[in-house]
């Protein structure tokens, strides 16, 4: 049948490139805290409450844990006591002193006297200055019996309960920060030459999630793992990502350089068959009609929605993306939308 006389179909097109190769890679990860901590009793004493539990969110300066304080409020109390009379003694000793220089003009007292009573107030200030330091140290101690969250955080593990005894050094809590989060992957060393920040990463959370992210690569560890001749990959998530916690399982692509460039052609323009022939219709002008010519391809490696063609195509043509499911070499077409290559 005449070119002319059969229906033209209308298709989508885009162009074939040549452009750097990138190979993709296929890595899992897991969700690790920017920050992890492990609480410790900073004075010994038995566990008076624990106000929380595993998985509860707390915040920076939160009391978590409260120790018996009974011991340390009364020696406290009495430190205050303590402080308060010595401050007494200086007032007083003060005021001596302020009247008995009002009567050394008078020659109604001896110097020695004076020179006693400005000693008695030193003396008396010194001792205030210990009182005031030993309340200190012991409001220090008072607000030990409290343990609290150093910062936004999640309760990972509760180590103690209500009525142990606990001492100095002795962890109670494990918390993990809830606010910063990073990917960890473990990626096999051959790449860590071809991985940089300006690598390209996109990853997906959680089991049936096709929805893919963007990440920033923060750093790549080399020989995280010498046995295993991996390194330590970690990436950033963006601001759009998901609500994601600790030990969360993640899975990730990784484009990476591959050193060569290639033709490549939307993933969409390949038609594969079931004799295993990979075809892509590329678009033919011959006297002002439009048709397209099939041309068998190998294909190579796949990236970003693109294809790279080994053989079959030399990197000039424009390949249909859309409507090629039923083309026949030199069937008309007409061109509705022209795409740009990438995906």
């Amino acid at each position: 049948m005449p070119a002319m006389a059969q229906r033209e179909v209308p298709v989508g097109v885009a162009q074939a490139d040549v452009r750097p190769v990138l190979q993709q890679l296929q890595i899992t990860g897991s969700v690790t805290a920017a920050r992890r901590a492990r609480l410790s009793a900073e004075t010994s004493g038995k566990v008076k409450a624990v106000l929380v539990e595993e998985g509860m969110r707390v915040a920076a300066g939160d009391v978590l844990i409260k120790l018996d304080q009974e011991i340390a409020q009364l020696e406290f109390d009495a430190a205050g006591a303590r402080k308060h009379q010595a401050d007494l003694a200086v007032q007083d000793a003060r005021r001596r002193l302020r009247e008995a220089r009002e009567l050394i003009p008078q020659a109604s007292i001896a110097e020695s006297v004076v020179r006693d009573i400005e000693a008695e107030v030193a003396e008396d200030q010194a001792a205030f200055a210990a009182a005031t330091a030993e309340a200190r140290r012991l409001e220090a101690l008072l607000e030990r019996t409290e343990v609290r969250a150093p910062f936004d955080a999640v309760v990972a593990a509760k180590l103690t309960e209500i009525g142990e005894w606990v001492s100095p050094g002795q962890s109670v809590l494990a918390l993990v920060s809830s606010d910063e989060v990073r990917l960890d992957f473990a990626v096999a060393d051959d790449y860590l030459g071809a991985i940089d920040d300006s690598v390209r990463v996109t990853y997906r959370v959680g089991l049936g999630n096709d929805r893919s992210y963007e990440g920033r690569i923060a750093t790549a560890v080399p020989v995280s793992d010498p046995a295993a001749r991996t390194f330590l990959l970690r990436v950033l998530p963006q601001d759009d990502a998901p609500a994601l916690v600790p030990g969360m399982s993640v899975k990730a692509d990784v484009q990476v350089p591959a050193g060569r460039d290639g033709v490549v052609v939307s993933r969409d323009a390949i038609v594969r068959y079931p004799d295993g022939r990979s075809v892509v219709w590329v678009i033919v002008e011959a006297d002002g009609i439009t048709t397209v010519g099939e041309k068998r391809v190998q294909q190579g490696l796949q990236f970003g929605g693109l294809v790279e063609i080994l053989s079959g195509l030399e990197g000039n043509e424009r390949v249909v993306v859309r409507g090629n499911e039923a083309l026949r070499a030199g069937q008309p077409v007409r061109i509705t939308d022209i795409a740009s290559p990438a995906v």
